[in-house]
């Protein structure tokens, strides 16, 4: 990509003022943003290169050796690349400039346009460095083509939204319970874009605690708290042109909430430990399966950030509500792990017509389980009924109600709901708390209160469940 003159900033630092005046003036009406210094104390002030693409340096200064101004920069956190100059230069000048960090040398007096391609090739090429550095980090997985299964009248709703909103470039909310599929419809909305060729970022909020996550979103400085010993360019940066995903964005703080604010209503942040303001051009898309109206509604969740977020909103149909997505489905993970794991197994009718039938509290994320697990346990050719984890082996359980006309409490529903679902999951609480949609915390309390109200019951939930 081409860099033209107004995209680029030069500090000129030169001793001669007629030199400083004539060449800078020279590149500004070349449309550089030129600033000037006449010493090598004025060059190392901190201001001086805090916001400068490239140096112009003269090796020659009156009050100290360019090199060792080349030196002290090198030294600091910088990013700007530095061309030297020099009327008395040398081949050994030149080496030992380019092997303490210079980009290029060039001997005065050169052309102007000799000077300008200098300049272009070292901002260019510290583009390039940043880049590589900000993907080093490691966070950009490349682009991977994507396809939402799913032929139902839903299905095909959700999919044509999608395809509207994804051209609009404006910040998505998506909604849908644990495991309906919100990554994937984010990775939609990238790869439908405009910005299909840029970094798709995507990071859990709900995976790190909270000034971890500030550091792996907006980055840090060298220094700014215990183990930080280099910069680290934050997800922000590492999805510049293209999107961000914040999965689970419901479960942030109210720091974070205001930083996220701030990005979405400037598209400028700082770094932990930094005072520099970061520009980038990002498109926000959040996801969460928390009701955010009720959580801003007591002070959970900032509203005003609600509203930024929800300039469109996607909801997911949960796979209870599209069962007629379900063959296509399992035809599609029977040949992922076909394919994994070397065979060539398929389900029978009366299989398939039990996963149809079953009620899918974990959603799809459920249903790969469910597929992976009978495709290594079946030892024949054809998955049956009987190889079906045992809560899909019979009908579907009715929501609980009592007998006769006694109508039961809302918590007494609670307790039968929460005992149906373990039941389901086979006693596992995390996969039961997932399937809840809350956290393994609440969902312990929660069995804590039902074991206590079931006491002196017939039918309380059993102690001895697998973690």
């Amino acid at each position: 990509m081409t860099t033209t003159g107004r995209d680029i900033r030069v500090l000129l630092v030169d001793d001669d003022p007629a030199f400083r005046r004539v060449m800078g003036g020279e590149l500004a009406r070349r449309g550089y943003t030129v600033e000037t210094r006449g010493s090598g104390k004025e060059a190392l002030e901190p201001s001086a290169a805090a916001d400068v693409d490239v140096i112009l340096l003269d090796l020659r200064l009156s009050d100290m050796d360019g090199l060792d101004v080349l030196s002290e920069l090198r030294g600091r956190p910088v990013t700007c690349g530095i061309v030297v100059l020099t009327g008395h230069g040398t081949i050994d000048t030149a080496v030992k400039a380019m092997r303490m960090g210079a980009h290029d040398y060039l001997e005065k007096p050169c052309p102007i346009a000799k000077l300008e391609l200098s300049i272009q090739k070292t901002h260019e090429h510290i583009r390039l460095l940043t880049r590589q550095q900000v993907l080093e980090d490691g966070y950009a997985a490349p682009n991977r083509g994507v396809e939402f299964i799913g032929e139902s009248a839903a299905s095909r709703k959700l999919l044509e939204s999608v395809a509207r909103i994804a051209r609009t470039d404006s910040t998505t909310l998506i909604l849908g319970e644990t495991g309906a599929g919100k990554e994937l419809i984010a990775t939609l909305l990238h790869t439908q874009s405009g910005r299909h060729d840029a970094p798709f970022v995507a990071v859990n909020c709900a995976a790190f605690h909270d000034e971890l996550f500030q550091s792996e979103v907006f980055g840090h400085e060298k220094g700014a708290f215990t183990g930080a010993h280099r910069l680290k360019h934050g997800l922000f940066e590492v999805a510049s042109g293209g999107t961000i995903f914040l999965d689970e964005v419901g479960d942030t703080s109210a720091e974070t909430q205001a930083k996220l604010l701030r990005v979405l209503e400037t598209g400028r942040f700082r770094r932990l430990g930094g005072n520099a303001e970061i520009s980038v051009d990002v498109r926000v898309v959040a996801a969460t399966n928390r009701d955010l109206v009720q959580a801003a509604a007591r002070g959970r969740f900032r509203e005003d950030l609600y509203y930024r977020l929800t300039t469109f909103t996607v909801t997911i149909p949960p796979l209870r509500a599209r069962p007629e997505d379900i063959p296509a489905l399992v035809a599609c993970f029977l040949g992922r792990f076909n394919h994994r794991f070397s065979c060539s197994k398929r389900m029978d009718n009366v299989a398939l017509d039990a996963l149809t039938r079953y009620p899918w509290p974990g959603n799809v994320r459920e249903l790969i389980h469910v597929i992976e697990q009978s495709v290594v346990l079946c030892d024949g050719e054809v998955i049956r009924l009987e190889d079906l984890p045992i809560a899909l082996r019979s009908d579907p359980v009715q929501p609980p109600h009592a007998e006769g006309d006694t109508v039961p409490s809302l918590r007494e529903m609670q307790r039968r709901h929460i005992q149906w679902v373990l039941g389901r999951v086979g006693g596992n609480r995390s996969k039961a708390a997932e399937a809840l949609g809350v956290s393994e915390r609440t969902f312990y309390r929660l069995l804590e209160r039902h074991r206590s109200d079931a006491s002196g019951t017939g039918s309380s939930i059993p102690e001895d469940l697998d973690d």
